[in-house]
């Protein structure tokens, strides 16, 4: 499949002629957070501005897949953030990033109500399943 010329491949897919193949089968280990901003602007423009750089630099550690982070379209005070991580041990790189220091001391005072933190193994979509009727 990979030398095929009617292909193209990126970093995680490889695509073939109307099929998407997955080229690895890891289980991707994912942390969801949702944070909600108190109802002050001042709080919103700092906690955006943060997120927006914790995004930058997060996603350039080691073994970091991704570091998205998102704001509610229904609810401006509404974030989300998805982290997502070769294995669960991946972590740790992102725990001694100097910067993680700087995280929550930073954004807490900002939120209307603790963090929530959900932590997630990614299905394998690699192989095809038959769905049970």
């Amino acid at each position: 499949m990979l030398n095929d010329p009617s292909s193209t491949t990126s970093s995680h897919f490889h695509i073939h002629t109307n099929t998407i193949h997955i080229k690895s089968a890891k289980m991707v280990y994912t942390i969801v957070v949702h944070l909600y901003a108190k109802d002050d602007e001042e709080c919103l423009k700092k906690l955006t501005a943060k997120l927006i750089e914790a995004s930058r630099v997060y996603s350039q550690d080691k073994e970091t897949l991704s570091w998205h982070v998102m704001q509610s379209t229904h609810d401006r005070r509404a974030f989300t953030i998805v982290e997502r991580y070769e294995q669960e041990s991946s972590q740790k790189y992102h725990l001694e990033n100097p910067y993680w220091k700087t995280f929550d001391p930073y954004v807490i005072p900002l939120l209307e109500k603790p963090m929530d933190l959900r932590r997630f193994e990614e299905l394998d979509t690699s192989k095809d399943v038959e769905v049970p009727q």
